[in-house]
């Protein structure tokens, strides 16, 4: 039976400190419980997002992910804390406190979870300095978002920190977050829909024109939500580099480009899956469930176990091979965890 990893889902601690309450600013994400089983995420005084028990419980995620058939989960930080806007001291309290949760819940069930990490992005040089503490206490990469205050991936200030993540072989889980067109999206939630797709091609796409990927070609990156529009527009960039030769900022069109680029399952359908694998190759695709928001896959991998043509091959690489292989696990950690719970 072929292992499944769910490479895309989100972990808050329950015990967060009150940053709001502490620096005297409410843009600072605040977990207000409600009950055992739900809370709000507080910010700016509105509620931001109502989540349950499963955003901190690890005992719950793990009747889940039992439950769901899944053998192991990454787990990466709530997109909404990563508060690039913050005084970088601040900043930097934030993410060593998350990193040091999600790397603590990591010991605690090794057979279980593989943690990504969190850098303060509004300051390259302590986003460096946290990513290589981020390898040292045991994460296997960085979750990271779209922009940076309404800087796109391309800014240069940022390529020291995707040089780093290179050298030190962190691949990045980019996210989208502060999306674009934001007075255009309240309602019907296409900030959710519409927006967060949209935001992702823009930040992968400024990855493949501006030369970042170009510069640093052993770089791996995965984007949320099957790319977003992203793979479905890659052909009208290619268009536009051919052209406009006054914009060319590389050697090769951008599509050239994305030969690292990883993407996870979640597209919902059978046709957007196929066209992935069509367009990049099954070995690109990584089974990821969003798990536990409310546009989750429910169970993860669905679409992947419903899409009936594909080989034992193809299907073993993208619900688990696909993510060890992304993000350098070694095989005996997933296998000898199964084989413990088995025995």
């Amino acid at each position: 039976m072929a292992m499944r990893i769910d490479f895309h889902t989100h972990i808050y601690p329950r015990d967060l400190p009150n940053f709001a309450s502490k620096y005297d600013n409410d843009k600072w994400p605040v977990l207000e419980q409600k009950c055992s089983c739900g809370a709000d995420i507080m910010v700016s005084g509105e509620v931001f997002r109502e989540v349950t028990n499963q955003v901190w419980d690890t005992k719950k995620r793990i009747e889940d992910m039992d439950h769901e058939g899944v053998d192991m989960q990454v787990i990466s930080p709530v997109p909404v804390t990563f508060s690039y806007w913050a005084p970088i001291e601040q900043a930097v309290e934030l993410a060593q406190f998350q990193n040091n949760f999600i790397a603590d819940v990591v010991k605690a069930h090794p057979d279980r979870f593989i943690g990504l990490g969190t850098v303060p992005l509004q300051d390259a040089k302590a986003a460096v300095v946290e990513l290589k503490r981020c390898k040292e206490i045991g994460l296997a990469g960085i979750e990271i978002g779209t922009n940076i205050n309404g800087e796109n991936l391309d800014s240069e200030y940022l390529l020291p920190f995707f040089e780093a993540a290179e050298q030190y072989e962190m691949p990045l889980f980019i996210h989208p977050w502060e999306t674009l067109a934001q007075e255009r999206t309240p309602r019907h939630n296409f900030l959710y829909t519409i927006g967060m797709p949209s935001e992702t091609a823009l930040a992968a796409a400024s990855l493949v024109w501006s030369g970042v990927m170009e510069k640093c070609p052993n770089l791996k990156v995965c984007f949320a939500h099957g790319g977003g529009s992203f793979p479905y527009i890659l052909p009208r960039l290619d268009q536009g580099w051919d052209v406009w030769p006054s914009l060319r900022r590389t050697k090769y069109p951008p599509s050239h480009y994305t030969k690292n680029f990883y993407f996870d399952s979640l597209v919902y359908e059978s046709q957007n899956l196929h066209y992935l694998i069509e367009r990049f190759g099954h070995e690109k695709i990584m089974m990821g469930s969003d798990y536990p928001f409310l546009l989750r896959e429910i169970n993860p991998g669905k679409i992947i176990d419903e899409t009936l043509d594909l080989s034992e091959e193809v299907r073993k690489a993208i619900l688990g091979e696909n993510a060890m292989s992304f993000l350098n696990v070694e095989r005996s950690r997933v296998l000898n965890g199964k084989s413990s719970e088995n025995a």
